[in-house]
């Protein structure tokens, strides 16, 4: 398909050739959910703990006699059933994250820029960086692209300045073209795509395409 490259002032420059496999593929809502929740999952931290009865501070002497008083009978002051007592089946450190097949992942995430080129809130900008690596630069470059919202920008290269600049930004992130996250593009109202980038990413996921199988001859 063909594609627009804009240029950092917002206006139309040249057509870009954008590979069918990565920007037009058909929705996969299950597999966008899979992805995201598995991105969320490996992000918990598992470190909520609590104490049980063996670990809390306290006598083990019974608080009272057994037998004779009327009331219940008590083992000692840390039962879960008394105040400054352990915690019954309470958390403790574990590890949420868990692995995807890396061809899902792959698929989840081409699809999701197909649903932005299909929704009109992807464009492919001509390469820029931000010498000064302050932050007002780049702001002022993104207000040619309409107000401040929710932003991905996708980077061709490893740019420091450019990462300086937009750290500051509260409604934007970056990302690099072959690690992408498919929360950030997902819930994203606008993905800015550099022209190399999309290049990059025309043979990094264009290359799953399944080769046709020869023809077997008669």
């Amino acid at each position: 398909m063909k594609g627009t490259v804009y240029s950092t002032g917002g206006a139309e420059l040249r057509t870009i050739e954008l590979d069918d496999a990565v920007f037009g593929l058909p929705a996969n809502d299950g597999l966008i959910w899979v992805a995201i929740n598995n991105e969320l999952a490996n992000k918990r931290l598992g470190t909520a703990s609590t104490k049980d009865r063996g670990e809390v501070q306290g006598s083990n002497a019974r608080p009272y006699k057994q037998k004779g008083t009327g009331r219940a009978r008590r083992g000692d002051k840390k039962s879960p059933l008394l105040v400054g007592g352990g915690t019954i089946f309470g958390p403790k450190p574990r590890d949420f994250s868990y692995t995807i097949p890396k061809k899902a992942k792959r698929l989840a995430l081409k699809t999701i820029l197909s649903l932005k080129v299909q929704s009109q809130t992807l464009k492919v900008v001509e390469d820029f960086s931000i010498d000064t690596g302050k932050t007002k630069d780049l702001a002022k470059l993104l207000g040619n692209f309409g107000a401040p919202e929710r932003t991905v920008l996708i980077l061709k290269d490893d740019d420091p300045l450019l990462k300086r600049a937009a750290a500051n930004i509260p409604w934007l992130s970056y990302l690099s073209y072959n690690r992408l996250r498919a929360h950030d593009l997902f819930y994203s109202r606008r993905v800015l795509l550099l022209e190399t980038a999309a290049k990059n990413l025309n043979e990094f996921y264009g290359g799953d395409k399944k080769p046709l199988s020869p023809e077997v001859p008669e």
